[in-house]
């Protein structure tokens, strides 16, 4: 009987054994026998399973939550515009859906103003620029929204309970107003005088806007105004700049320097700047206007950096003296100014070097490093004592003996 348990326990063992076995024997002799499809294989189950979970964290991350904020009916038709305008691109149903989406959205009792209806129309305008490349009807587009934003600020926006909504859509009026500036600049557009209306009227009311908040407070219920950067942004125009387009860049800098108040620090950097977007202005040619003179220019450039020095260093003065008269132990920081004279002192030097006048640039190069040095400004110094050395080669003056003359005198 022990034995006949014995053996049959024996028996099981041995079988649960070979069944545990098996498949890792089999495995072993599939891949011996054909390896490169094993591999293969296993690549491609790998690669389907993590296309699964990419998939899943797109739907859940772009499709569906980008949506939630609006109405379900809403999410719907904008869905299938974003699939026709970025996957599967097929303008008229794209616009069909666009156009739908902001009909559902009327039914559904959505604010026009909102954020979220105003992004739809600017996708819309967004995608005809792009994907339909015509960016002609974009900035009809944009137009309108703008118009009906300001139409809406000037009737509506002065009341108290409206006051949040007015910030968001002064906010939005400024940003469609850079977005229009842009557009009217393309190659293929070229309309300057619009580009420069859109882009001074957006610094105007960024600039009023801030001012007002600054003299009165900010009222309850406003909000927040625009962030530093979106107002730096707006007002040293970097787009333009960094597309050699100095030439939209400087109507910016002077409705800017109008606008500033005299004692803010800011004023001489945008001088600075308005100085700098002269000296590399190219205006284009048109069949009504030449383009302009350089000579005239760099006079101009030459003018507004003497003015961006001068206002630095008045502002410190003052700020020094009116910190000693109060006996006020907390210093103004006059960094900003600082670095501004320096800056101006740079550009002053640039300019005479390309007058070919280097008794002068030398000398605005020497005083801008000795700022410089004085404020510990270490990129300015190296800055102007780089360009100091080109100067006294070529004045055939030997470099390090100047330039021994140069830091002692600091």
């Amino acid at each position: 009987m022990a034995n006949t348990a014995h053996s049959s326990i024996s028996k099981t063992v041995a079988t649960i054994v070979a069944i545990d076995t098996t498949p890792k024997t089999a495995a072993r002799e599939l891949y011996r026998d054909h390896p490169i499809s094993v591999i293969f294989a296993t690549f491609c189950i790998v690669s389907a399973s993590g296309l699964f979970f990419y998939a899943n964290h797109v739907y859940q991350n772009y499709i569906i939550s980008e949506f939630a904020s609006y109405p379900e009916p809403v999410a719907n038709k904008l869905r299938r515009a974003l699939w026709y305008s970025n996957y599967d691109l097929q303008p008229d149903n794209a616009l069909k859906y666009y156009k739908q989406a902001l009909e559902v959205a009327q039914q559904c009792g959505m604010d026009a103003y909102s954020d979220e209806i105003l992004g739809v129309k600017i996708q819309l305008a967004s995608f005809l620029e792009k994907q339909m490349t015509k960016p002609r009807l974009a900035i009809d587009v944009l137009e309108e929204v703008k118009k009906q934003c300001t139409q809406w600020e000037t009737e509506k926006g002065g009341l108290v309970e409206n006051r949040g909504m007015r910030t968001r859509v002064l906010r939005q009026c400024v940003r469609l107003s850079v977005k229009l500036g842009e557009l009217y600049a393309r190659p293929d557009i070229m309309e300057t005088e619009a580009a420069e209306e859109s882009l001074v009227w957006a610094v105007t009311t960024l600039l009023k806007e801030q001012e007002r908040r600054e003299r009165e407070g900010v009222k309850e219920g406003e909000g927040e105004w625009m962030s530093a950067e979106e107002i730096g942004g707006a007002l040293e125009s970097t787009h333009y700049s960094s597309h050699s387009q100095h030439y939209l860049a400087t109507p910016l800098y002077l409705q800017a320097t109008r606008l500033t108040p005299p004692t803010s620090c800011h004023l001489p950097v945008l001088m600075n700047n308005l100085a700098a977007s002269l000296l590399t202005q190219r205006t284009p040619a048109t069949p009504y206007d030449p383009p302009a003179d350089p000579a005239a220019l760099l006079d101009s450039a030459y003018a507004w950096g003497l003015r961006a020095f001068e206002a630095g260093k008045h502002i410190r003065t003052n700020a020094t003296n009116a910190t000693i008269t109060n006996n006020n132990n907390n210093k103004t920081d006059t960094g900003e100014c600082d670095r501004a004279c320096v800056t101006a002192l740079y550009n002053l030097g640039e300019i005479a070097e390309i007058r070919d006048d280097l008794q002068e640039a030398q000398e605005r190069y020497m005083h801008s490093g000795r700022i410089a040095q004085g404020i510990g400004w270490v990129e300015g110094v190296e800055r102007t004592t780089v360009k100091l050395r080109v100067v006294n080669s070529r004045l055939r003056i030997r470099a390090p003996t100047e330039y021994r003359r140069f830091t002692d005198s600091f």
